[in-house]
């Protein structure tokens, strides 16, 4: 055999060793495209009735959510009437009733200082000593300021 043949021979092996790889790959790709495409018949079997479920779903929220809407919208137009009314009722009854409670604070003051019995001198003992009470000043001359 001549150098030609052998090298003949090695290209000819390495070939078919080439071509038996390539051969295993190929059956191992069409495996994995079929588990491929079962896989996504599986998943789309279940996602049709999950995507009807999940589009109902948002249906029934979207209604759900225009009832709250106009249960807010009525909610609103009660507070401002409440607002409305209370201001009314307080620029209706505030002004008279503070002057009603001003008079009669007014004629209470003014008829408990005629009848009040004037209050007797106290004493006060500090460490064995005696003050009168016009030194300290009476209890009605504590909170006025000259």
């Amino acid at each position: 055999m001549s150098g030609g043949e052998v090298a003949g021979i090695l290209v000819a092996v390495f070939w078919a060793i080439l071509v038996s790889f390539l051969a295993v790959v190929l059956v191992r790709l069409a495996q994995v495209l079929k588990a491929t495409t079962k896989l996504v018949a599986d998943v789309t079997e279940q996602a049709v009735p999950l995507l009807g479920e999940a589009s109902a779903t948002v249906r029934t929220a979207q209604t759900q959510l225009e009832r709250v809407d106009a249960i807010a919208t009525d909610v609103q137009e009660v507070t401002s009437n409440a607002s409305a009314l209370s201001t009314t009722v307080a620029s209706t009854f505030g002004g008279p009733l503070v002057k009603v409670a001003a008079f009669g604070y007014g004629v209470r003051r003014a008829l408990g200082r005629k009848d009040a019995p004037v209050p007797s001198p106290r004493r006060t003992v500090i460490v064995g000593r005696t003050l009168p009470s016009a030194r300290r000043g009476s209890r009605r001359d504590r909170g006025k300021k000259d």
